[in-house]
Order: C-alpha cells, then sequence, then structure tokens
C-alpha cells in the first residue's frame, strides 16, 4: 500500500494524494491550488498521474482548495466515480460552475493584455463554467456513517468533520495478502464550537492519519469573546458612519455570527452599552454580494438535517437561523455597484474569502482607502494572496490594477475560522483509543505551524511524524520507506520567482539609499565616512545582482 502527496504539501491549498493499495489507484482530493505564482502555477501544469488509471476518487468537502481541479480532471478524459456526501454535492453544482466562471474571467483579462503586448498566442482557461456542470454527472452521493464497498477489498466511511456543511473525515480500510489496514484522511477539521455545524467525529483507530495543521501552532479565541469583538468592531465603524467589508464566501459564515451574537445577548441584559451596540448592529443592512449566495442558502435548508441539536431546537420552534431582519441579498452587478454608490452605513459581505477574485474587490477599491471603513477578516488567509498582504500589514496594496493605501481599520477575527486549532487538533489525534495511528503525515499547513504540531504531537502521544514534500511516495509498511517518485514540475518557474523576489528586495534597499542620499544632500549631513559605508552598500548589492544573473544563465 502506497501514498503519494501531490498538494497541500507545506502549503495550504491544492489538496491531492494518491494511493495505491488492492490493485487500485484512487484519489483523495483534488484542489486548486491558491495564493502565491509558485503555487497558483502548478494548476496549469499536466497531472503527476495517467488520469484513466486512477479507479475512484473520494473528496472530503467542496472548498475550492479540494475540489477545484475536479473539472480540469474531467477535462483530461477522468470519467470514473467521485464519491462526496449529499451537502458535498449540492454545493459543487453552484461551486465548480462557478470556479469555471472565474477561470473564464481571468483567461479573458489576461488574453486582452496579451493582445495589447503585440502576442499571437493566446491562453486557454484551466477549464470552463461548462466543463465545470459537465463533470458533476460522475458525483456520487454517500450517507454519513455508512460504509460503503468502492472496490473489492476497498471499504470507505465518511464521517462529519464539522468543518463546512458536509465535510467529511473519511476512513478507509484496504485488504490486501490477507492483511487489513485502514487509513484515516481527515479532510479540514472543523472547531468544536462552530455553530449551526455538529462536532467533528472523533474516530476511535487508525493505522496511518493523513491530517490538516492549518492553526497548528496556534488557539483560537472562545466564542463569547469572538462574537463581542465582532460586536464591538461593527457598532465602532458604524458609529463613524463607516461600511465593514466582511471578504467571505461562506454564508453559513454570517449566520454564525449573528448565531452566538443572539445567544450572548440574553447574557448582557442589564448591560446598556452591550445592548446599545447590540441594537446598532441590529437596525443596520447586511447585504450577502455573491451570486451564489441565495443558491447556498438553499443548500442551507436542504440539508438542516446536518445542523447541531441546538440549532434544530432553534428551527423547530420557528426561529430559523438562516434569516435575520436586515440580511439582503444582491444578485446583479448593478445592485453590488450600488453598494459602493450608496453612503449608508452597512455590513457587506463578499467573495472571495481571500479577496483575490471576485466581487470583494471592488468593495475593496471603494473602501480600503477610506478611514470611516473597517475590513474584518474572518478565515485563514493564505500566503501571497490580497487577503494575506493585507492582515500581515502591508501600507499599500493593488486592486484592481490601481494602487491604493490602505487607510481603513484592519481586524482579524481568527476564532471564525472553520479550521480547528492546535488544541482541536491535538484532541483529535488523542481520540484514536482503540487502536493509536503506526504515523501521522501532517498536510494542509505552513511549514512552521507544521513543525510546532509536530513537536507537540511527537512530546504528549510518541507518535511518529512526517511532513510531506511534494511527490513524496511512502510504502506504508512497518518500513515506512519513501521515495521522491515525482519533481515539482514547476521548479524551474519557482526559481525564477524566487530571483524576482530577491531582485525585487534589492531594489527596494536601492530606492531607500537613493531617498537617504538625497535627504543627506539636502540637509548637508553626510560625512565622508557615511559616504564611504554607502559607496562599499552599492558595490556590495552591485555584486548581487550580478550573481542572481549569472544563476538565470546558468
Amino acid at each position: 500500500m502506497k501514498i503519494t502527496f501531490l498538494g497541500a504539501t507545506k502549503a495550504v491549498t491544492g489538496s491531492n494524494f494518491l494511493v495505491e493499495g488492492a490493485g487500485k489507484r484512487f484519489l483523495v482530493d483534488c484542489g486548486l491550488h491558491q495564493g502565491r505564482m509558485q503555487e497558483e502555477i502548478l494548476n496549469d501544469k499536466p497531472f503527476a498521474y495517467d488520469v484513466n488509471s486512477i479507479d475512484f476518487m473520494l473528496l472530503t468537502h467542496a472548498h475550492i482548495d479540494h475540489s477545484g481541479r475536479i473539472p480540469k480532471l474531467y477535462k483530461d478524459g477522468y470519467r470514473n466515480p467521485v464519491y462526496a456526501t449529499k451537502a458535498t454535492v449540492d454545493l459543487c453544482e453552484i461551486m465548480l460552475p462557478d470556479s469555471g466562471h472565474i477561470q473564464e474571467t481571468e483567461n479573458e483579462i489576461k488574453n486582452k493584455k496579451r493582445k495589447r503586448a503585440g502576442q499571437k498566442v493566446l491562453l486557454e482557461p484551466l477549464y470552463t463554467a461548462k466543463d465545470a456542470i459537465d463533470c458533476l454527472e460522475i458525483f456520487k452521493r454517500v450517507n454519513y456513517d455508512e460504509i460503503v464497498d468502492v472496490a473489492p477489498n476497498i471499504q470507505v466511511r465518511f464521517n462529519d468533520a464539522g468543518h463546512m456543511l458536509g465535510s467529511s473525515i473519511i476512513e478507509i480500510w484496504i485488504t490486501e495478502n490477507g492483511k487489513q489496514e485502514k487509513i484515516v484522511f481527515s479532510g479540514d477539521l472543523g472547531n468544536n464550537d462552530i455553530p449551526l455545524l455538529a462536532s467533528p467525529t472523533m474516530i476511535d483507530s487508525a493505522d496511518y492519519l493523513i491530517m490538516e495543521s492549518t492553526y497548528g501552532s496556534r488557539l483560537h479565541l472562545r466564542n463569547d469573546d469572538k462574537a463581542e469583538l465582532f460586536l464591538n468592531v461593527v457598532s465602532e465603524t458604524i458609529d463613524n458612519g463607516g461600511t465593514v467589508v466582511i471578504p467571505s464566501f461562506a454564508v453559513g459564515r454570517t449566520q454564525e455570527i449573528l448565531y452566538e451574537l443572539n445567544k450572548i445577548k440574553d447574557q448582557h441584559k442589564d448591560d446598556e452599552a452591550f445592548q446599545k451596540k447590540y441594537q446598532t448592529l441590529m437596525n443596520i443592512p447586511v447585504y450577502v454580494d455573491s451570486p451564489l449566495a441565495v443558491s447556498a442558502t438553499e443548500v442551507f435548508r436542504k440539508n438542516m438535517d446536518l445542523f447541531d441539536d441546538e440549532i434544530k431546537e432553534f428551527i423547530s420552534r420557528g426561529d430559523n437561523p438562516l434569516e435575520f431582519p436586515g440580511l439582503h441579498f444582491t444578485k446583479s452587478v448593478d445592485e453590488s455597484k450600488a453598494l459602493n454608490e450608496s453612503n449608508e452605513p452597512c455590513i457587506i459581505i463578499s467573495a472571495s474569502g481571500m479577496c483575490d477574485v471576485g466581487r470583494i474587490k471592488h468593495h475593496l477599491k471603494h473602501n480600503i482607502w477610506n478611514p470611516l471603513s473597517t475590513i474584518l477578516f474572518v478565515g485563514y488567509q493564505a500566503p501571497g494572496t490580497l487577503g494575506r498582504r493585507i492582515v500581515d500589514g502591508e501600507k499599500k496594496v493593488k486592486v484592481l490594477g490601481e494602487e491604493f493605501a490602505v487607510k481603513a481599520r484592519i481586524e482579524y477575527i481568527e476564532g471564525f475560522s472553520g479550521h480547528a486549532d492546535q488544541t482541536g487538533l491535538l484532541s483529535f489525534v488523542c481520540s484514536f483509543r482503540e487502536r493509536i495511528p503506526k504515523h501521522i503525515f501532517l498536510v494542509h499547513g505552513e511549514e512552521d505551524s507544521q513543525e510546532v504540531l509536530k513537536q507537540k504531537i511527537i512530546e504528549e502521544t510518541g507518535i511518529g511524524v512526517s511532513i510531506p514534500d511534494y511527490g513524496e511516495e511512502y510504502v506504508l509498511d512497518d518500513k515506512l520507506e519513501m521515495t521522491q517518485k515525482y519533481t515539482n514540475p514547476a521548479k524551474r518557474e519557482i526559481d525564477r520567482i524566487e530571483l524576482i523576489n530577491k531582485m525585487q528586495l534589492l531594489e527596494n534597499e536601492l530606492e531607500d539609499m537613493k531617498q537617504a542620499l538625497k535627504e543627506n544632500i539636502r540637509m548637508q549631513s553626510s560625512s565622508d565616512d557615511d559616504l564611504a559605508k554607502l559607496n562599499n552598500r552599492v558595490v556590495d548589492l552591485r555584486k548581487q545582482i550580478i550573481d542572481i544573473m549569472n544563476r538565470e544563465e546558468n
């Protein structure tokens, strides 16, 4: 039995794992690479495997970094089943065609630039909306907690991961050479306290565990803390006459926040300041600006059975957490544009959550420069994305080709993330009581976060942990042999991007030195010794630039 890691390796996107056992080859997830250019260029590369050799695929959940290359797989000829939960299939039916539309739109923009530059060879989109619609024919719905025979000697079971509607932890039993072993893929694990959704299922046995590590080095805020922080940010912004812009696709995230606030308001009946802030929130319009919003909300309504018991009780009393006063859905482009033409204080929730594509860019363009407005992040921001650069404190950013000074208030409430934190991940590892994993593989996380979590797991459990690189193949036996089966197909491009980044740093340093020298000339404050040091630094930078150019030639 073997597993090869072909995505989400020392990164948080592009989940894609090839498993071989019992004479079959199958995939777990096939997601888009997002964020840094070094990762996104992998999307255009051919799959490392022959798609026609894949017998079936298991999909943990509908998020694009796990499902977003399935249409490309289909376009390349794959026609075998993709197994997923009913809610995951329902969400893929709206999310994948939307992704296809984005691929076409982005490709059209790139080709316009190529034409203006006199280039005759035009690009093709990764896949189209039609490709995405067509690929839905191979999806097969499965139920939670049901053991499914997907092939001779291979059984699987999907368990609720509590991360998003329909998300799954997948157990896989493989029997070969008269011996059965069990692999568990965590998918993305949810918080234990995410409103609306049930807590992640605890699994009691496994031989090997492939586990996400997004927040492997961090802890989230408790619900009461994050809900009150959200309330404070919103009320202060609205009182100042500003707009709160929340980058997020997840329609459910909005209801989670408002549901938590609805719960804690009863704990502050005698707190006049709290009640004033709460009424401010209740009296302002909340716009969910996404062409998918209505469809996604309908998916939530069709899958109410997946909500936790407390929510079901609320619904039975007629208090539906998916509906509240002041909630508006904008369907058309004109309605979306009108939001930025109004001076009305409001909350705008818009995709994408990492600010790289979609309508959110237009709302950033109209608000990120405004000190009265707030950009409020409530989900993970992958390295290299516009959202991550804003959260990390960049003073100027480019949005839709135009540079803006970041003057808006920037807030990040990490506790609203759909991912388990370090405590949640460790609890999941410790839930294996009947049979403890022989080995754990950490995926779907930044390398620093993974290293912290690795040490924590080893210290607390003694279980061996590996952090795979792209293309590493592991033979799952007592020896656990690893070979570098595939090299990163974008290695040459990545090397060039790294050179560009180094040159940019040198360029920034030269600009700083130039400005400092101009200031010294103006103030007549430079000594001969200062000028000599500056000249030596220029010579050193020149050598570094020559070294970079020689590396590129070689």
